[in-house]
């Protein structure tokens, strides 16, 4: 860790100059537009959360407990779709043509949307058995069941958007993100409380407004695609193999975090609904912040992927320093925010006076959190573009699985900690993270 401390010292001397602002910029022409694709999906769920809370707790509590599993499930093929962008940056790297593999793309994830929606519908009969509270389950199976439909809509966009991404046609596919924000809210409105002749749907009409969101976003972006760019229809197993030899580790390790953070819903749900209700409004304001260093992961990955590619170790470095000093500032002013204003962005959510009660004390600890995510996901973003991910995983498994989810449970049960404890494993595992991809990181590049 010193030697790394004295290396990056070092290399920050040297580099300091006019060159920062360059590769700053180069980030950002990228990273920009996917922020507000980014913060777009965050005030989607977050409009949801809003709307389901002020509908009831119970709305809440439900919602928060069937999207924590449903979560949990539909990122595994959400994180494979991920490779789509790092691997075809790498080929335009190496003056491959990478238009061939859009059909491919789309036929690789239809494929996943199957299989994860035959799983959600698999595990819908489960939940009568989690012991969750009796008047939680129906509303619980009614959004998991619209939401496995869903997925279709959902890996359509995430497929075709990640196509664009390695090209770095990025604006329109996230402005139309930012569009659908405001669509989600007047469907939920209308849905959830009802409007005219329509009834009001509670939690059913959260399930299909998401529903229709995700198809709608899926589809336009199709047609975007068809009429910006002309394809062929080409076939090619090693493609498949690529995307599933960088995939499956970042499906993994996304799957492993988001079990993490998820599984405290659904164990503290099984203790009270109001301590689910808790943990997405915590989880909602980490990825509203976290929107931003992710959008910079992504183009951390583009950039680094290309250069790889090309075989420009200079490039790999610097764009990799700036998006890692970019990321930790950001994360730090929001850290600073939370800790200040902790009661207000709770009273955002919810006007129950048990439920702020809560949250209020698990806000400090996002904060000091925030700092170490920020650098966590830059980091793996420079892991992504160099294809080595098989890290990644590693890292995300040692870290929440061996760190996060034992010291959550000895503080949150031993120690009657509760939702603080959870989150104190978490802001143990993020550490962890971060000083294993660090570790790790100049011998990765060097062997590169």
């Amino acid at each position: 860790m010193l030697m790394f401390c004295i290396y990056i010292s070092c290399y920050t001397a040297n580099y300091m100059n006019n060159s920062f602002k360059y590769y700053v910029k180069e980030l950002f022409s990228i990273a920009l537009p996917i922020i507000i694709g980014n913060l777009g999906f965050i005030l989607i769920g977050a409009g949801d959360v809003l709307i389901a809370g002020r509908h009831s707790t119970d709305t809440l509590a439900a919602i928060s407990i069937a999207t924590a599993i449903t979560n949990c499930i539909q990122t595994f093929g959400i994180g494979i779709l991920v490779s789509v962008s790092p691997l075809l940056s790498n080929y335009r790297g190496e003056n491959k043509s990478a238009k061939k593999y859009f059909f491919p793309t789309l036929r690789f994830a239809m494929f996943l949307a199957f299989i994860i929606m035959t799983f959600i519908l698999l595990c819908i009969p489960m939940i009568d058995y989690l012991k969750f509270e009796p008047k939680l389950v129906p509303m619980i199976k009614q959004y998991m069941l619209i939401t496995a439909f869903a997925t279709f809509g959902g890996y359509l966009h995430a497929a075709v958007k990640e196509f664009l991404q390695a090209f770095e046609i990025v604006l329109f596919p996230n402005l139309l993100t930012g569009a659908a924000v405001f669509l989600n809210i007047g469907l939920n409105i209308i849905l959830v409380f009802g409007c005219g002749i329509i009834p009001s749907m509670g939690v059913l009409g959260l399930a299909v407004a998401s529903f229709a969101v995700r198809y709608f976003m899926g589809i336009v972006l199709l047609i975007y695609c068809f009429k910006i760019m002309r394809f062929s229809n080409h076939s090619d197993l090693n493609y498949y193999k690529g995307l599933l030899k960088i995939g499956l580790p970042i499906s993994f390790s996304i799957m492993v975090e988001f079990v993490a953070f998820n599984s405290v819903a659904i164990i503290l749900g099984k203790i009270s609904g109001i301590y689910a209700a808790s943990q997405n409004i915590i989880c909602t304001l980490a990825n509203a912040t976290f929107m931003v260093p992710l959008a910079i992961s992504n183009a951390i990955a583009i950039k680094v992927g290309y250069a790889n590619g090309a075989k420009n170790i200079q490039d790999v470095k610097r764009y990799s320093f700036t998006g890692i000093v970019v990321s930790i500032g950001f994360m730090t002013c929001c850290a600073l925010f939370y800790a200040t204003f902790p009661e207000h962005v709770i009273k955002i959510f919810t006007t129950d006076v048990d439920l702020i009660k809560i949250s209020i004390p698990v806000v400090y600890i996002l904060a000091m959190f925030q700092v170490f995510d920020g650098l966590q996901v830059s980091l793996s973003g420079v892991f992504k573009g160099i294809k080595k991910t098989g890290i990644v995983l590693f890292a995300n498994f040692t870290a929440y699985w061996f760190v996060s989810i034992p010291v959550g449970c000895i503080l949150a049960f031993k120690f009657n900690l509760s939702i603080r404890g959870f989150w104190y494993g978490l802001l143990s595992a993020s550490i962890m993270l971060c000083i294993i991809m660090i570790l790790m990181l100049p011998k990765s590049i060097k062997s590169r």
